[in-house]
């Protein structure tokens, strides 16, 4: 097996599939890029046998041939050579030398044969979505993702489709954010699956190109999505994500609207003095003012006082300041609006005009 390719049109893509190549590996094989070449196309292949990524470049005048290579050292060789070099890649028996100007250099390799299959079942439902919407519901809601929870289900995100609804749910228990939306074409089903954490994280570092248009196909075990020249594929959640809708059954205070970046700073400013491992702060809520508090084992207190309009019985309520900052910084409207419910369980953090996107954190005691 022989190419010669630049090295701009290489490092990319090698890129994106070491990515999702896990330093530490059970099979030796894994911690390699498979790489084959046919008459006039370069394909490249990495998996931890629950992620992969295949992705696919033009070349020309090849030899062709397959071959499995180290994939962190030959990413840190393509990446260390100069901005334009062309590379030359030699398959020599078990060997492979790379040599680009004055550069050269000879990796020990392992045949492709070896190389495990990466094991899909049918995948009979299909649809479409453009990359910068489905991008900007993952950012609106991967952060409240667990890692690492003994329910693993919590440790993935739902991906709820209802013909032309499309519907992002992630929480950690502790939070819970919802986004929804419309696709472009109608699907004619109703499906619900669960992306695992690590899947959902690489596949959001994909999409660097809002104007791309997805194609996914999955089933109840697999998704494979096929984004420009790259085909991204992930073993689903075998589990059923939990009823939430129970959260929205409660009786609620009168919403309070305030400043984002107000209620924000606010935060911020009081959470220095919160106790490192909780981050707890206490809201208490009164006619026309919004008192923010915290104290630490140190004996430190901080507090600070908002201007809100407000009417109803006042409310002492505990949150963890992370959560609420995560909340109001995924906020695109200037103001918040918050909305706590009576058994003082939660609140919801949402934009004054109805919009896609739904925060709810549950509180906590001090």
């Amino acid at each position: 097996m022989k190419f010669i390719i630049n090295r701009e049109e290489l490092l990319t893509p090698l890129q994106q599939i070491v990515s999702v190549i896990e330093k530490r590996q059970t099979m030796p094989i894994l911690s390699n890029v498979l790489i084959v070449v046919e008459e006039d196309s370069l394909c490249l292949t990495g998996t931890d046998l629950e992620i992969q990524i295949v992705a696919k470049i033009n070349i020309q005048s090849a030899t062709p041939g397959s071959i499995t290579v180290p994939a962190r050292k030959f990413l840190d060789i393509c990446r260390l050579l100069p901005t334009g070099s062309e590379i030359k890649f030699d398959q020599q028996h078990d060997k492979v030398k790379i040599s680009s100007n004055r550069s050269k250099f000879s990796l020990s390799c392992l045949p492709a044969d070896n190389y495990p299959e990466f094991s899909e079942s049918e995948l009979e439902n299909t649809f479409l979505i453009n990359a910068g919407k489905f991008k900007r519901a993952l950012d609106k809601t991967l952060f409240c993702m667990a890692n690492q929870d003994v329910r693993y289900y919590l440790n993935g995100l739902l991906l709820n489709i209802s013909n032309s609804r499309l519907k992002l749910v992630a929480s950690d228990g502790h939070r819970l954010s919802i986004y929804e939306d419309a696709m472009e074409e109608g699907t004619g089903y109703e499906a619900r699956i669960i992306f695992p954490r690590k899947g959902i994280i690489e596949l959001n570092k994909l999409l660097d190109d809002p104007d791309v248009e997805l194609k996914a196909e999955f089933s109840s075990n697999n998704i494979r999505i096929f984004i420009k020249n790259l085909i991204f594929s992930a073993k689903l959640v075998d589990s059923k994500y939990p009823d939430f809708g129970k959260v929205f059954q409660q009786v609620f205070f009168t919403p309070i609207y305030i400043k984002k970046v107000i209620l924000k700073e606010a935060l911020t400013r009081v959470a220095i003095l919160s106790n490192e491992k909780f981050k707890g702060i206490t809201l208490d809520i009164s006619m026309h003012s919004l008192r923010i508090s915290t104290h630490n084992p140190e004996h430190d207190e901080a507090e600070e006082e908002v201007a809100i309009e407000y009417l109803e019985d006042p409310i002492t309520i505990a949150f963890n300041a992370q959560y609420l900052l995560d909340a109001v910084s995924n906020i695109d409207s200037e103001d918040a609006v918050l909305t706590f419910a009576k058994n003082a369980s939660s609140c919801f953090i949402d934009e004054p005009m109805q919009s896609n996107y739904r925060f709810i954190v549950m509180s906590m005691r001090l």
